[in-house]
């Protein structure tokens, strides 16, 4: 009896090489999946925007109007770099101008009661903390309290807006603004060390910190884990609710600061709502044009930073040529669309 040995299994083709088509096709996916969509994104129309207007405008390149842009931005630079930490770590924070504001009365108010130096020093150093404060209430309310950050942080803004026409009452003589014209205190925006203002290096310090921090260090990657996805940063032990906390306590110091510096550019204190509400949104009009994502996870100081100066480069360059103003705000609406949509896109891409 014979035994039938089974058919042996043919092997199998060999596969056929990708045409040459679909292999460039791959490489060229491949290569957009490595392009930096949202450096690219900010960085391409800044230069387009700087080279335009250096030939449109020869005032533009002038030392006076670069240095006049750049002091008069030294606040909302210092605002926005640390809001975009906010940002990224999951949260947003709309009492950043009211916050401003909070803080220049508070510090004009003592300036005017105290007086002399003591004075002055004193109005700078509480009026710093008094950001802090609110910057560590509104991560408190946020994280803790469970409360929806925009709610949180608008419901805020207009208590910090009430508080700011209860604090002025102290400081003012009659009728008008708090005045704080002394030279005392009006040195921190005259002072010009190496022909640069002493804000704008205050705003570069700031900068380069910030910027540090969330590159750098620990304390960074934790945010960025905050705002990617809590969940998880939670299963590896991050205490996200600690570091959005401290998110919020540096965009509050912040806008402390810059309330203070602004303060001492001008003989009198902002009491205008419209000033904090146009502010809030020229921060996070900035932050988003800079390519930091709403959604959080993702975003960097440097582009932030490009991102204001575009929208001040913007409305410089509509003043040096004489465009109606009208224009400004529909140019800034139709960036921040656009700047938002291809947020939605390069998350899509990433899938």
């Amino acid at each position: 009896m014979s035994i039938e040995t089974p058919e042996k299994t043919a092997p199998a083709p060999p596969r056929a090489p990708r045409s040459g088509g679909a292999g460039e096709q791959d490489a060229l996916r491949a290569f957009l999946r490595r392009v930096p969509w949202r450096s690219v994104a900010i960085v391409v129309p800044f230069l387009a925007v700087f080279v335009a207007l250096s030939i449109g405008s020869p005032a533009f390149l002038s030392a006076q109007n670069i240095g006049n842009v750049l002091d008069r931005q030294s606040g909302i630079l210092i605002i926005a770099a640390a809001a975009t930490l906010v940002l990224i770590a999951g949260g947003i924070d709309l009492s950043v101008g009211a916050t401003y504001m909070f803080t220049a009365v508070v510090c004009g108010t003592i300036i005017v009661r105290v007086g002399g130096e003591t004075g002055a020093a004193l109005g700078i150093i509480v009026g710093i903390l008094a950001g802090l404060v609110i910057g560590l209430i509104n991560g408190i309310i946020s994280t803790y309290l469970k409360i929806n950050p925009l709610i949180a942080t608008l419901a805020m803004s207009f208590i910090i807006l009430g508080a700011t026409k209860l604090v002025s009452q102290f400081g003012k003589e009659g009728v008008g603004q708090i005045r704080v014209d002394v030279p005392e205190f009006r040195w921190l925006a005259l002072l010009k060390p190496l022909g640069v203002s002493l804000p704008t290096w205050i705003a570069f310090i700031v900068l380069i910190v910030l910027g540090v921090v969330l590159w750098r260090t620990t304390f960074g990657r934790y945010v960025y884990a905050a705002g990617g996805n809590a969940e998880a940063a939670r299963l590896a032990g991050i205490r996200v609710n600690v570091v959005r906390i401290a998110t919020f306590a540096i965009a509050g110091t912040a806008a402390g600061l810059a309330g203070v510096i602004d303060l001492a550019r001008t003989p009198s204190v902002p009491e205008n709502d419209a000033i904090a509400t146009t502010l809030t949104f020229t921060v996070l009009a900035g932050i988003v044009v800079g390519g930091t994502s709403i959604l959080g996870g993702a975003g960097a100081v440097w582009r932030t930073v490009l991102g204001i100066l575009f929208i001040a480069m913007l409305y410089n360059g509509f003043t040096l040529l004489r465009i109606d103003p009208l224009f400004q705000g529909i140019a800034l609406g139709v960036i921040i669309l656009v700047a938002v949509g291809f947020d939605a896109w390069s998350r899509t891409r990433r899938r």
